[in-house]
């Protein structure tokens, strides 16, 4: 079982190597793959409609997560953008989930395209074993969020889009790299978030 010293680890001397394993976990963090998965599936399937949806969604996914994580910054409960403290996000992991499960309850409401909704709903179900494995390891939210999409955009538009899934090992590349994660909690993460929003968003649609 990894310690909490897994998140207190010195970070690595700077190099090329690690140069570009920052670039790719700060440019393909979760938050950047919903600003982009969401107005992808919901142009590609109902045109203007679903985008205007999706940038509804986004405000719940992922504007109001990063707004909660700043706080945390600010307040000093939160270390860095990506909370790296395994148990600094047992607090703020639920409070992602209740964003989301508000955006999820608001679209069913107003009728909101179906694969849309669904998305919303598989972005909340794969939150639930991320939080549940969170109280005693630290699984990788990098590779979980990015391995859900790409099960989801597959499902949704065709198995071309599965051709972005080597950016799954990319990623998990780099966040060991950067020591945020070992190599196991990279490989858990991109399993659980195929399986959980995968499963969700195909039995929701």
């Amino acid at each position: 079982m990894t310690t909490e010293a897994e998140a207190t680890a010195a970070t690595p001397a700077p190099t090329r190597r690690t140069a570009w394993a920052r670039r790719i976990t700060d440019g393909l963090e979760p938050k950047n793959v919903i600003l982009t998965l969401l107005p992808v599936l919901g142009g590609l399937r109902y045109g203007w409609r679903g985008i205007a949806w999706a940038l509804f969604a986004v405000v719940f996914a992922a504007v109001v997560p990063t707004l909660i994580i700043r706080s945390g910054m600010r307040k000093g409960t939160v270390a860095d953008r990506h909370v790296g403290h395994r148990r600094r996000r047992m607090t703020v992991f639920p409070l992602i989930m209740g964003s989301v499960l508000v955006c999820f309850a608001v679209m069913v409401g107003l009728d909101a395209p179906a694969d849309l909704t669904a998305l919303v709903l598989a972005m909340f179900a794969s939150l639930v074993p991320i939080l549940v494995i969170t109280a005693w390891w630290k699984v990788s939210v990098h590779t979980a969020v990015a391995g859900g999409a790409v099960s989801c955009l597959a499902i949704a538009l065709g198995p071309l889009w599965l051709l972005l899934a080597p950016l799954v090992p990319v990623i998990g590349w780099s966040r060991v790299v950067l020591r945020d994660h070992t190599t196991a909690q990279t490989v858990v993460g991109a399993l659980v978030g195929p399986l959980t929003a995968g499963l969700t968003f195909w039995a929701a649609r």
